[in-house]
């Protein structure tokens, strides 16, 4: 038997059964399996709670991985006798506070595709207003514009870069 989620607009979620009596009116109700499908009309509710799904617990697991590293590096901040050992110990730490801002942007950026959802704006590209396409946005699920869009940026960016 699957496990169904329940998605509110606001963001919240309680898992349960369809009759879950702390679910708002505005709720959705989701199979863990469900995969959105081009044969349902783009970005209906099933879709909208989808996402907002997925994007909720990416953003949850980059906030678990950044406390646990803080944690680790508070754990390894010792002084090392050797040189060469501090000096991989302070490469390591620069990397993977290096990740971790872009990790911190990659959050933000997360946070404004939720807003995008709330205002309706979500899976439309920002240049054309055409929709983005269901694979993109499940590959990769802060996507602002379609494919098309997206290569016409790169290519315009790199005619810039050579100039």
């Amino acid at each position: 038997m699957s496990k169904r989620t329940v998605v509110q607009k606001a963001g919240t979620k309680n898992t349960g059964s369809a009759g879950d009596e702390s679910a708002s009116s505005t709720a959705v109700v989701l199979d863990d399996d469900y995969r959105p499908s081009d044969d349902e009309p783009f970005m209906n509710d099933r879709q909208r709670a989808y996402f907002r799904r997925k994007l909720h617990n990416w953003k949850q697991d980059i906030i678990d991985e950044t406390r646990m590293t803080l944690a680790e590096l508070n754990a390894q901040s010792q002084q090392h006798a050797d040189l060469a050992d501090r000096a991989t110990s302070e490469t390591d730490r620069a990397l993977e506070l290096r990740a971790r801002d872009r990790q911190r942007k990659l959050v933000s950026k997360i946070d404004a595709a939720l807003s995008r959802l709330d205002d309706g704006s979500y899976g439309y590209c920002e240049d054309t207003g055409e929709p983005i396409g269901l694979k993109r946005l499940d590959a990769r699920p802060i996507a602002t514009l379609s494919v098309e869009a997206q290569e016409r940026h790169e290519r315009r960016e790199r005619v810039y870069r050579e100039d």
